[in-house]
């Protein structure tokens, strides 16, 4: 039972310290939005998160009202 929750927080570590390697080794690194209204590629292709395409359609209708 020690064995597998000893592997367990082995692997749990290691997986963090995977995912915090890019924030441990570069300068004033930190991790990136996964938001898609910061993200560029989306705003190249001129995908919105739902909430903003929501709001500008909104608006548009009553603009056109």
């Amino acid at each position: 039972m020690l064995k597998a929750i000893g592997i367990a927080i082995a692997a749990v570590a290691i997986a963090m310290l995977l995912l915090c390697v890019r924030v441990l080794l570069k300068k004033n690194g930190r991790f990136s939005s996964q938001h898609i209204s910061q993200n560029k590629r989306m705003q190249e292709r001129g995908i919105h998160c739902a909430v903003s395409q929501d709001r500008e359609a909104r608006s548009k209708e009553k603009i056109e009202l």
